[in-house]
């Protein structure tokens, strides 16, 4: 019980550190003298970084063994957080959060993975269960703490906030799990992870700068682009190819673990850009104050630890498979709602809305943990977890880079093709209609709350687009089920003479 409450904290704090910082940003430019752009990289480098530092972990845990990787993880990740809290000027803001990410990459792999370790077969969905909330619950939770601390304290303390995390978690590593067995005889594939390092890293600023670069019309988002496709081609030719790459390409035979992977990363683009669209949609067309607009959100967390709990006891009884079609079918149902939504719509059916969504990826996480790696042997559960942390991010990270894309594009067309209707021949801009509502297009004050209406009408509009999207990539997430089968009872041996890829 102490190691898995030591590994919850450890998810929980970088799980939080995702979104914790996105709300103190504004407060942060100004102490740090900083433009909008270029505190953006407050964010993307932590991101980057981590990205970057997910895919060896496998390899790192068998190399120095799991239990001293992961205390010097938390350690490193504590010292860095107190550093980005104390720093003084944007650049070292920037390279303290670039530490914290390559320390904090490990933490949720991890704790995954211990936590399939301590727990028997038929105990390890309610083990995921409770994991699993640190994971789920954490970029949920983010913007509203790190909106409190903020207007309570300060923005450092969006960072000092780890520290306790940190200490008591580190300290109950140290006592209680278990020993480790490194292998200091293993080498290191330096050709494979620095391809996989360009692609992603490349592929990741990608993402996070296209929207503010205008895609694929600057030079730089195309630079990206290409040097990010050539490193994944090159990584995965090296990986087929290569004598021992640190990812061990027998990892992606198990179907089970594949279509896994290909679920998590559907989730994924769910699981951050819903709530990223839902935030500006509370405050800027249902005019809810920042306050306000946290608490209505608060509710899809329940949803989702409710879920979770039940999901866990069920996983070992029930065919994950049909708990995940059911989580899917309430997370495309609670997107199918939202499409109809409009600045006056009811709290209450807000709040009632993103507490069936919050429950359909309880649903679905779960048992997806539970099928992914119930047949994988377990000399491959660290690689295993890696991949799926990186599928979720790169997921979550290409979610909120296309929808905030589509929402600012389509925004802007149906500006245009609602404006194109704003003509003298409009009878309800003639006088005795325009007018008595101060919509007179001739005059300055009119032209103005017209556009305002317009833009708004556009906005709403694009709102329900987005949401439709998100439907259309969810759907094939369904027919990954058929691919996947049911987990015996007990748990898959190892078979004969495999042996991590990565060993000599």
């Amino acid at each position: 019980m102490l190691i898995t409450l030591c590994t919850v904290c450890a998810t929980l704090m970088q799980a939080l550190d995702q979104t914790i910082a996105n709300v103190a940003l504004p407060y942060m430019q100004g102490s740090l003298s900083a433009s909008y752009d270029e505190i953006t990289w407050v964010l993307t480098s932590y991101i980057t970084a981590a990205a970057i530092m997910t895919a060896p972990v496998g390899w790192l845990a068998a190399r120095f063994g799991r239990k001293y990787l992961y205390i010097t993880c938390l350690i490193g990740f504590t010292g860095a957080s107190v550093l980005c809290g104390a720093a003084q000027s944007l650049s070292q803001v920037v390279i303290f959060r670039i530490v914290q990410g390559m320390f904090g990459a490990a933490l949720v792999p991890l704790s995954q993975s211990t936590m399939m370790d301590i727990y028997p077969m038929e105990k390890r969905g309610q083990a995921m269960a409770i994991w699993g909330m640190g994971v789920m619950i954490g970029p949920i939770l983010g913007p509203t703490l790190g909106g409190y601390l903020t207007e309570m304290y300060n923005w450092r303390f969006v960072f000092y906030i780890n520290i306790p995390f940190g200490i008591m978690a580190t300290l109950g590593l140290i006592l209680f799990m278990p020993r480790s067995h490194p292998n200091f005889n293993m080498k290191f594939d330096w050709i494979g992870f620095g391809v996989l390092s360009l692609g992603i890293g490349a592929l990741q600023m990608m993402l996070d700068r296209g929207q503010d670069q205008d895609w694929f019309s600057s030079r730089e988002i195309i630079i990206e682009g290409v040097l990010g496709g050539l490193g994944v081609y090159l990584f995965i030719v090296h990986m087929l190819t290569g004598e021992k790459p640190f990812i061990p390409p027998a990892i992606f035979r198990n179907g089970n673990f594949a279509s896994g992977l290909m679920m998590m990363f559907a989730a994924g683009t769910v699981l951050v850009s819903s709530s990223s669209l839902m935030a500006p949609w509370l405050q800027n067309l249902a005019n809810y104050p920042v306050e306000t607009a946290g608490l209505i959100m608060a509710p899809r967390g329940m949803g989702t630890m409710c879920a979770m709990m039940i999901g866990g006891r069920l996983a070992g009884a029930v065919d994950p498979r049909k708990l995940m079609g059911f989580g899917i079918t309430l997370l495309i149902g609670s997107i199918w709602e939202m499409t109809s939504w409009t600045p006056d719509v009811a709290q209450s059916r807000i709040v009632g809305t993103i507490i069936v969504q919050g429950a359909g990826l309880g649903f679905l996480f779960i048992p997806l943990q539970v099928i992914a790696f119930a047949t994988l042997p377990a000399q491959y559960r660290t690689d295993g977890a890696s991949l799926f942390s990186l599928s979720r991010n790169i997921g979550a990270a290409i979610g909120v880079s296309v929808t905030s894309f589509m929402l600012a594009h389509n925004t802007q067309a149906l500006h245009a093709e609602i404006g194109a209707s704003v003509t003298p021949f409009n009878r309800a801009l003639q006088n005795g209609g325009a007018a008595e509502h101060a919509w007179n297009p001739a005059t300055h004050h009119g032209a103005a709350l017209l556009d305002m209406v317009i833009n708004r009408q556009a906005q709403i509009t694009a709102f329900a687009d987005d949401y439709k999207m998100m439907i259309f990539t969810t759907i094939p997430a369904l027919l990954l089920l058929f691919f996947m089968r049911r987990p015996r009872t007990a748990v898959a041996k190892p078979a004969p003479g495999e042996a991590h890829a990565a060993m000599d």
